[in-house]
């Protein structure tokens, strides 16, 4: 059997990439406009953004939660995605990031169906399930993944039967295959997936995502 090659794996994603993902001046000047601030270049990729998309797309979704907006980039894909009376509420713990993404989701026009919401998530989302906030058609989960689990306990609370619920980095390239983790993302997202494949709610799958290395998308529908 052949080895994974990872240089024809970054070939594959940078060909998918110019096929289906042509230069869009919006997302590029988003991320522009995070390197100059200084924010972390944890994105996911543009095949990424694509794929939450066309999952958006696919599963009719008006209302949108996501946990962990950075700059925006997932954010401007997944409100594309949504008609013009849809909503994304977005959290986010950096009030710097905030106002990055703001400033994002403007310029690329979808400004006006995002609600960035700052503070910690886990507060965020307990308020929200205390005032019995509208339930929401698709949940992305992309924070610390340290509270990943906690994430996905609350976010069931908000979501209806047929929400997907979207939680990207759970691969962590191939190190979630370790027994006991030291590294502390890697635990979240090893504790993730064996919350996923355990909870009774759920139908689960994780697609694995290339880029420089190999990670992974979890997919779930409640039931």
């Amino acid at each position: 059997m052949e080895s994974f090659d990872e240089q024809l794996a970054v070939k594959i994603d940078k060909y998918i990439e110019h096929l289906f993902n042509p230069h869009d001046e919006a997302l590029a000047q988003n991320l522009q406009n995070a390197q100059e601030a200084e924010l972390p270049t944890i994105n996911v990729s543009p095949n990424e953004g694509k794929l939450l998309y066309l999952i958006a797309k696919i599963a009719g979704a008006k209302r949108v939660l996501e946990i962990g907006t950075l700059g925006g980039y997932s954010t401007t894909w997944l409100a594309r995605a949504l008609p013009a009376e849809g909503k994304v509420i977005t959290l986010e713990l950096d009030q710097k990031h905030a106002e990055v993404a703001r400033h994002n989701l403007d310029r690329a026009g979808v400004g006006d169906r995002v609600e960035v919401r700052v503070g910690r998530a886990v507060a965020s989302l307990r308020t929200m399930i205390d005032q019995h906030e509208a339930a929401f058609d698709l949940i992305f989960i992309d924070a610390d993944k340290a509270g990943y689990v906690e994430y996905l306990d609350l976010a069931l609370h908000l979501a209806h039967s047929g929400t997907v619920i979207l939680a990207d980095n759970l691969i962590r390239n191939g190190r979630v295959l370790d027994e006991h983790p030291r590294d502390e993302n890697v635990r979240g997202a090893k504790a993730c997936n064996e919350a996923l494949a355990a909870n009774p709610q759920l139908e689960s799958i994780i697609l694995p995502i290339i880029r420089e290395n190999l990670d992974g998308l979890s997919i779930s529908i409640v039931k």
